[in-house]
């Protein structure tokens, strides 16, 4: 029988590592073009954060690459994690346990880029906590700097249950992930979002987890709304969650995985 899990997946943070994992090198080559195309490209020094940094995939593949690499995350579990893979690595990054809406910079350190993917800016439950995080990150920023934001945008006329799923697999451990999004409280700007993992270790050790979270909601009328409400930050482009640096987008409803890049003036 396999054991069940009553943790969210950030506090076991292996299996959620594997499943998005094999998107990591495409995503730093991702934030290095926008960082060339749209910010202070051309630096010798140059300096990252990561806003959420979760399990410190990017954290490390930043690092290795040559940067000055800082994140941070709200949960232990995955701060540890993180750390656990910088020592064996030997790369080098300032961590520690902070929230979006509200994190302070060690030592006031300011960076050219700042990122936060995969739509983890869409835990903050209020307007005022997601413009709080912006200005935050827009003061951790220099002059010229960018911060790049990945949002899931909602569809508030799909009625319909939306369902996504992922294999991966790592030291012959599979992870199967199964997320079900259900139909927004437009009124509420919530969603009810599930996600099931069931991991199967070399052995036979199968492990099950749940995790349920409510998740705000974005349409790309209220991304912009949002974003003109800090004036800190302009919108230079646009882009989906294939981080294609070559395939930019308009900022509209017509797709659901959207990428700013947002500039400091």
């Amino acid at each position: 029988m396999p054991t069940q899990q009553e943790i969210t997946w950030y506090d076991e943070p292996l299996y959620y590592d594997i499943v998005f994992d094999e998107d990591t090198e495409g995503e730093a080559s991702f934030l290095e073009a926008m960082h060339e195309r749209h910010g202070r490209g051309g630096k010798k020094r140059r300096a990252v954060l990561e806003v959420a940094c979760g399990s410190g995939r990017l954290v490390e593949n930043m690092a290795a690459r040559g940067w000055s690499t800082a994140g941070f995350d709200a949960n232990p579990a995955t701060l540890k994690f993180a750390r656990d893979r910088l020592r064996q690595t030997g790369e080098k990054a300032t961590l520690w346990q902070d929230r979006m809406e509200n994190f302070k910079v060690p030592r006031d350190r300011r960076f050219d880029l700042a990122h936060c993917l995969v739509s983890t800016f869409k835990y903050l439950p209020s307007e005022a906590d997601a413009v709080s995080c912006l200005k935050r990150v827009a003061g951790s920023l220099h002059p010229g700097g960018i911060f790049v934001l990945g949002i899931h945008l909602t569809d508030y006329s799909n009625p319909r249950i939306t369902h996504e799923r992922w294999v991966a697999e790592r030291d012959g451990i599979e992870v199967v992930c199964n997320t079900r999004t259900w139909p927004a409280d437009r009124r509420r700007r919530t969603e009810k979002v599930r996600s099931r993992i069931r991991a199967r270790h070399p052995g036979g050790k199968e492990v099950q987890q749940e995790t349920i979270w409510t998740f705000r909601t974005y349409s790309a009328a209220q991304v912009r709304r949002m974003v003109r409400g800090v004036p800190e930050l302009c919108l230079v482009a646009c882009h989906d969650f294939y981080h294609d640096p070559e395939s930019g987008r308009e900022l509209d409803d017509s797709y659901a995985d959207v990428v700013l890049v947002l500039r400091r003036g």
